[in-house]
């Protein structure tokens, strides 16, 4: 067995890493394997990063040869006992249930799984079609933040270099493959920042101004739009933009924007209880039984679902999920909601902090 200390060349990361947990209570984990389970192959390296003396180190325990994996073990189980929150890539399918498996192999106690931890790879993987990724590998997103590798090798590619080490014990095989994991580790770190694209979804977002904007489109025709200018409480690591369903954002660093299409035009508001309403068809509205009793039968009949309304003229936002009551629709079958942007809803900047949480939230799940 051989263990390898040395200090990680990353200086400040752009993320409040204590929004996670207690910094130095904080372990970066990553392991390298000859295979997926843990009962048909071996464990040949673990790697760990961690906050100390003022600086990021690294740790690693190599298998000089495959009799090392419960030496190696158990050195890794012991350093862990120092630590309380785990981060990992992907580590909740492979990394974790792999080094379980590993100590229920040699009757080892393995805490891992009782630990709190985060996988970056589940944390950011819901958000790829918002940051326009192809996939949310690791390497993928190293490169979106313009992280540079010197290792060209990944996982697989390495169990032939380590099977090669084996049979031909060189220090320049055993560098590379200390390099893979050493900057697997490094590139976990210098990925935290992403987690601010993930806090846009669960943190609150202050809107700062509200204003009304007028724009044609490409067809020169007048729109107007709502825009809300935004504030984050971690900074994005880089400028995005999204559009879907009318509404675009966009955001860099500390500060984004929302823009709404705003619908000056007449809705409908349904009511839910039919049974009690009259439609008048020459009106084109419902009114209640206990006023409709006084006009004349010739000139109502029962209000059904679709006829149990009446109509409003004013100035409409859309919504994707019924936030803002009473809500208004253009017909009965239509999937759109809207609401009215009121006087007093115009007063209210918790209001628009809340709807503009609810458009990135639908911004999350489109696609």
């Amino acid at each position: 067995m051989k263990i390898i200390d040395k200090l990680l060349p990353i200086k400040n990361i752009d993320y409040p890493i204590e929004k996670l947990y207690e910094k130095d209570k904080i372990l970066f984990l990553d392991i390298e394997t000859t295979g997926f389970t843990a009962k048909n192959s071996n464990l040949y390296l673990i790697g760990c990063a961690y906050f100390h003396d003022n600086a990021w180190n690294l740790k690693q325990w190599f298998c000089e040869n495959p009799e090392d994996e419960q030496d190696i073990l158990h050195s890794f189980l012991d350093f862990l006992n120092s630590y309380e929150f785990i981060i990992h890539f992907n580590g909740n399918n492979f990394d974790i249930p792999y080094l379980a498996g590993k100590a229920d192999q040699y009757h080892i106690l393995c805490p891992l799984s009782d630990l709190q931890g985060l996988d970056l790879y589940r944390r950011i993987s819901p958000f790829k079609f918002f940051l326009k990724l192809p996939n949310c590998k690791q390497k993928t997103l190293e490169s979106f933040l313009e992280i540079e590798r010197d290792d060209q090798f990944n996982g697989g590619e390495l169990i032939q270099k380590y099977h090669e080490y084996l049979l031909n014990p060189d220090d320049n095989l055993r560098e590379l493959l200390l390099l893979h994991n050493a900057e697997d580790m490094e590139g976990m770190i210098q990925l935290l920042p992403l987690l601010s694209y993930a806090d846009l979804f669960t943190d609150t977002i202050t809107v700062k101004k509200v204003q009304a904007n007028y724009y044609k489109d490409f067809y020169n025709q007048m729109h107007q739009e709502l825009v809300m200018k935004l504030s984050f409480e971690s900074p994005l690591p880089k400028a995005i933009s999204y559009y879907t369903n009318g509404c675009y954002f966009t955001g860099d660093k500390k500060e984004g924007s929302l823009k709404v299409p705003l619908y000056d035009e007449e809705m409908k508001y349904y009511y839910s209880n039919y049974q009690d309403y009259y439609y008048l068809p020459e009106e084109d509205i419902a009114i209640h039984k206990s006023v409709a009793s006084y006009v004349d039968k010739e000139f109502r009949k029962q209000a059904t679902a679709a006829t149990c309304y009446t109509r409003k003229k004013a100035t409409y936002l859309p919504q994707w999920e019924l936030l803002f009551t009473p809500f208004f629709k253009r017909d009965y079958k239509s999937k759109n909601f809207f609401f009215e942007l009121t006087e007093d809803f115009k007063t209210k900047r918790s209001a628009f902090s809340k709807y503009a949480e609810h458009i990135l939230q639908m911004m999350a799940i489109s696609r």
